[in-house]
């Protein structure tokens, strides 16, 4: 419903007025051209590629509905290059924790820590319902993650710990609910004090930027593959695991600098002895 909902408002702002009345045969590619032109100026590219991507499919519903013809061409989308990473130096992150341990909104604070931990989005924290946490057999539920199925994810002893000891709200089933004890919608303001309390970079977005530490974390350390890393983040596909490739390749270049820093010692230590025989 939530994807419908956006299509719908997506087709209301950008393209009902240029497009509304007419019929997909009837479009040549500078129509489209004018319209990716004057939304270019204002949102971002993946908001541009959506739209389009919105039109095509308009188009494309018609003719298998034998509504109306097609589109004579196709329509081309422009480049997103939605890589960004954000992650913090050890003395950020530990600045961070301490501000979280300060700050007196124990709900976003776990909040907080669940998505270190766990590495949800944000949607998926506030949408978490006790009854999708299975502290018994250490797994939590994640329902319509971004619009894929349900998965479920391993809660480590840190996220297991923090859900056994977090208070639950009374006439609420959220595990970090909002005002009316209903689903959260924000946590803007508290995040963002924690923030600033723990001196992080202003571009840094608190909660999507902790799914990006817990992400780094992992590839990092050169123990998980990216296809573990994949499962974990509830990636739909693995390109979208792949910003974090670098990560693991760099940790496989320490490992493996470590091991010709071994065998160098180990041959050094060999034409020492034989020195020693020399000289004897």
């Amino acid at each position: 419903m939530k994807a419908i909902s956006k299509d719908d408002d997506r087709y209301k702002a950008y393209l009902k007025a240029p497009f509304g009345s007419k019929e997909p045969k009837g479009l040549v590619p500078l129509d489209v051209d004018r319209v990716r032109i004057k939304l270019q100026k204002n949102l971002r590219p993946a908001t541009v590629k959506n739209t389009l991507e919105l039109l095509r499919r308009i188009a494309n519903f018609g003719v298998k509905k034998h509504l109306c013809e097609g589109l004579s061409f196709t329509i081309q989308m422009p480049e997103v290059y939605n890589e960004k990473t954000e992650d913090l130096s050890p003395e950020q992150l530990s600045r961070l924790l301490q501000a979280i341990e300060n700050d007196s909104n124990i709900q976003v604070a776990n909040l907080m820590k669940l998505a270190l931990f766990t590495g949800m989005r944000k949607g998926e924290l506030f949408k978490l319902k006790w009854q999708d946490v299975d502290l018994d057999r250490s797994f939590i539920s994640i329902k319509d993650p971004k619009g894929g199925p349900d998965q479920k994810i391993p809660l480590n002893d840190g996220a297991r710990s923090l859900l056994s000891s977090h208070p639950k709200v009374n006439g609420s089933d959220y595990v970090f609910p909002g005002a009316d004890n209903g689903q959260r919608r924000n946590a803007h303001r508290v995040v963002n004090r924690i923030k600033k309390n723990a001196g992080l970079p202003k571009d840094f977005r608190p909660l999507h930027g902790l799914r990006h530490v817990y992400a780094s974390m992992l590839a990092s350390s050169g123990q998980v593959d990216m296809y573990t890393l994949q499962k974990l983040l509830t990636h739909k596909s693995p390109t979208m695991t792949q910003r974090y490739a670098h990560l693991r390749d760099e940790a496989l270049r320490k490992a493996s600098d470590l091991a010709g820093n071994i065998i160098e010692q180990a041959a050094n230590g060999k034409k020492e002895q034989k020195v020693v025989k020399l000289v004897e």
